[in-house]
């Protein structure tokens, strides 16, 4: 990969996985685009193992701020961009619609308006998407499944690559990679594999009672190593075809059920679990399971990763890391 690359979210779980795999690519600038306010950066400024003082420039930009995305998207000048910036989270979703659609939507409007206007070439821009664009369905989706978002989040997630489709002009190129459940260290404990790890650390440390209070254990995901995620979106921005649409999976889904004992056979304390009513979402899709054909067959990517190693470093980043 060359040029200048822009990372919106980069401080965030898959936006800063994202610059620890671009920083082993040669010649490549590198601006990241976090938001303005402490409190919401992720761990006090998070800076990638082995970046030089000057391989990435930082800069503070509040999405919603058309001004000031215009501003920073000038001074970036990418060729490449990973808007990763945006409101992930599917259950609060449900209790801040206005945010949601707000980051989501509005926000990705002014990236692409700026990139419009202040681009002096062509730019591959890369819009994680979400699998939850699609109608639920027990059978593996494609990129041909319906469209039928079950929640305010997906919704948001839906406008935002119809959004980005409907600005390819020529000088924009618009790639959309549909993600599914993809974790591992760094991501927030309300999503549930980091939430699990980072109970059973505090359980071990003495910090919580022995208990470990879970939501829907039934509903099957079909889950990515964030590290193969943002390894596809890398792929998409050098082999993706502008306008195509690529689902990012692994092809197996596995029940939150059986996540939640891997974690719990290396807790190294006894834990009990309890059935958490907050954790419960008002439409919660029992299967979420994705077709990796198209974007095997374009880019040669697979989720390579074993479950057991995302687990393991999960489990790993709350013991030692966060805690």
């Amino acid at each position: 990969m060359k040029g200048s690359v822009l990372v919106t979210g980069a401080a965030g779980f898959a936006g800063s996985h994202l610059l620890e795999l671009l920083l082993q690519e040669r010649g490549v600038k590198i601006t990241a685009w976090r938001r303005p306010k402490p409190k919401a950066r992720l761990k006090a400024d998070f800076t990638p193992a082995g970046a030089a003082d000057d391989t990435i420039v930082w800069d503070d930009v509040d999405i919603l701020d058309r001004e000031a995305v215009f501003a920073a998207a000038a001074r970036a000048q990418p060729s490449i961009v990973f808007h990763c910036a945006g409101a992930a989270h599917v259950g609060q979703a449900w209790n801040d619609v206005e945010s949601t659609l707000a980051i989501n939507v509005r926000g990705t409007h002014h990236l692409l308006d700026a990139l419009e206007r202040t681009s002096s070439g062509r730019v591959r821009v890369v819009i994680p998407g979400s699998a939850l664009v699609y109608k639920p369905s027990d059978q593996a989706l494609t990129e041909a499944s319906p469209l039928v978002p079950s929640g305010p989040y997906g919704l948001s997630k839906l406008a935002q690559e119809k959004l980005g489709l409907a600005a390819r002009d020529a000088r924009i190129e618009t790639v959309v990679a549909r993600a599914f459940n993809h974790f591992g260290p760094r991501q927030d404990p309300a999503f549930a594999a980091s939430g699990f790890a980072r109970q059973i650390a505090a359980i071990e440390r003495g910090l919580q009672e022995p208990v470990i209070r879970v939501g829907n254990l039934e509903a099957r995901r079909d889950l990515t190593d964030v590290r193969d995620t943002v390894r596809a979106y890398a792929a998409l921005a050098e082999q993706g075809l502008s306008g195509e649409v690529y689902n990012v999976c692994s092809g197996r889904a596995v029940p939150i059920g059986d996540l939640l004992h891997m974690l719990l056979s290396r807790a190294r304390t006894r834990v009990r679990t309890e059935i958490d009513p907050t954790r419960l979402r008002p439409s919660d899709v029992p299967v979420l399971l994705g077709d990796p054909s198209r974007i095997r067959n374009a880019t040669g990517w697979t989720a390579d990763t074993p479950l057991e190693r995302t687990i393991e470093d999960v489990l790993t980043y709350w013991r030692e890391v966060a805690l």
